[in-house]
């Protein structure tokens, strides 16, 4: 779309894509439409050039600013837990990132809504989405603990940074029924959770031991 390369060539090519598919699957994955997403995103266009090489390897990578791009299978991990039996409209995502996260939820959800604290992954994430015509995601620059109220409620949340404990702002802004996947921890490790919503009453499953940056508090223009 617009130009922009999405297959890739050698190391970012659609053989290389496919070896990433199968090494998730063979760690458990089994959405099959989130495998499809992860396939045909083009995540060598979310790193640095000099990165390109380690795009579709199953590992994290830095993006500058002190943050990474996740490691696809927690992606897929996570991905699939919020989608769940019924997938959601309209989702939150908290820590846009590169926006890698934010193009996997465009094309499986109607609107994602994405909240950064980083003034410059904010536009870079708009520019490299824009080009790849994604045009159902809405971005802000903010503090991500206070996520995006003026429209919530929200089908799911994705939070893509660890606090110390569960947002309860973001608790605040999930609809009755919704779904909220956080990493909840300090550094020594964190517990992905998935909360589900039922009234006044919050279900916890622990779907994972991860290892995220930490959700930072204020907003750094």
């Amino acid at each position: 779309m617009n130009g922009v390369d999405r297959k890739g060539i050698g190391m970012t090519s659609q053989r290389t894509r496919d070896r990433l598919i199968q090494r998730l699957r063979e760690h458990g994955i089994t959405d099959e439409g989130v495998l499809a997403v992860l396939r045909d995103t083009p995540r060598h266009l979310f790193v640095d050039e000099a990165l390109a090489s380690r795009a579709y390897e199953d590992s994290a990578l830095p993006i500058g600013f002190g943050q990474t791009i996740s490691q696809p299978y927690v992606v897929a991990r996570m991905t699939s837990a919020l989608l769940g039996d019924d997938v959601p409209a309209r989702v939150l995502e908290v820590g846009t990132g590169s926006g890698y996260q934010t193009a996997v939820l465009a094309q499986l959800v109607d609107q994602v809504y994405t909240v950064e604290r980083i003034d410059a992954l904010v536009r870079l994430a708009e520019q490299r989405l824009h080009k790849l015509g994604f045009h159902n995601v809405r971005y802000r620059c903010t503090d991500g603990s206070w996520g995006w109220e003026q429209n919530a409620p929200y089908d799911a949340i994705i939070v893509t940074a660890a606090p110390q404990e569960i947002p309860q702002s973001l608790l605040g802004q999930l609809a009755d029924k919704g779904r909220m996947v956080v990493p909840v921890g300090g550094a020594g490790g964190q517990r992905l959770l998935l909360l589900t919503r039922e009234g006044n009453q919050v279900k916890q499953t622990l779907l994972d031991m991860v290892s995220f940056v930490p959700l930072v508090q204020g907003r750094d223009a």
